[in-house]
């Protein structure tokens, strides 16, 4: 169903809604800016004045989920200033919260869709600087050993730990997890199980509470 009623000036918005809803329904092969225009209720021509290309629109699709996690990151760290623990857990979920709130968006933002993100320096940028956030968590939790302080550089551990919930949440979304497992647990066990396997000392799900 076209949107008739996106707000002016929030074509691009529209515009993004609409590509992930094409991608995330028919697949890459099946977007075109000429049918997100379709989509968001707009003229054929109007994706341009945002789009120059379709890689245009997913590497938007995927700023803009980026941004979205980078938000939470810094929200957690507002929250948290001095329980490097306590952002570790808490970023954790807010990870896993943008996965089952989007699942579509979350799947293309990860998508490696994009030919060449070098095009994009907005997007490099918005994951670096999420990148060297987790890596100060780390940091600030190995010095509070919380977390070991192993041979590896801290990159290397961010993006292990990155790894391991990432992939669980990829596991919950794509329902890769058995209904039996999902009906005993809950999300939020999953992740303090997940990180219970690295973090050493105890927590528990009322860290997110």
């Amino acid at each position: 169903m076209p949107r008739k009623n996106y707000h002016h000036g929030d074509l691009k918005n529209a515009l993004i809604e609409a590509g992930i809803e094409i991608l995330s329904k028919e697949g890459v092969n099946d977007l075109s800016l000429r049918k997100a225009a379709r989509k968001a209720g707009v003229s054929h021509a109007a994706p341009y004045a945002h789009f120059t290309d379709k890689q245009a629109l997913i590497a938007a699709i995927a700023l803009d989920g980026h941004s979205k996690i980078h938000a939470r990151i810094e929200e957690v760290l507002a929250l948290y200033p001095n329980d490097p623990l306590k952002q570790l857990v808490r970023l954790a979920w807010a990870y896993m919260q943008f996965g089952l709130e989007s699942p579509a968006h979350y799947k293309i933002t990860f998508s490696g869709l994009i030919e060449n993100e070098k095009n994009y320096p907005e997007l490099a940028e918005v994951t670096r600087q999420s990148l060297t956030a987790l890596q100060k968590i780390i940091t600030d939790c190995q010095t509070g050993k919380v977390l070991v302080r192993g041979e590896y550089e801290t990159e290397v551990v961010a993006v292990s730990l990155w790894g391991l919930i990432h992939g669980l949440v990829s596991l919950v979304i794509e329902s890769q997890v058995s209904s039996d497992l999902m009906k005993r647990t809950q999300p939020k066990d999953m992740v303090i199980a997940a990180l219970q396997q690295v973090v050493r000392v105890p927590i528990s799900i009322k860290m997110l509470k």
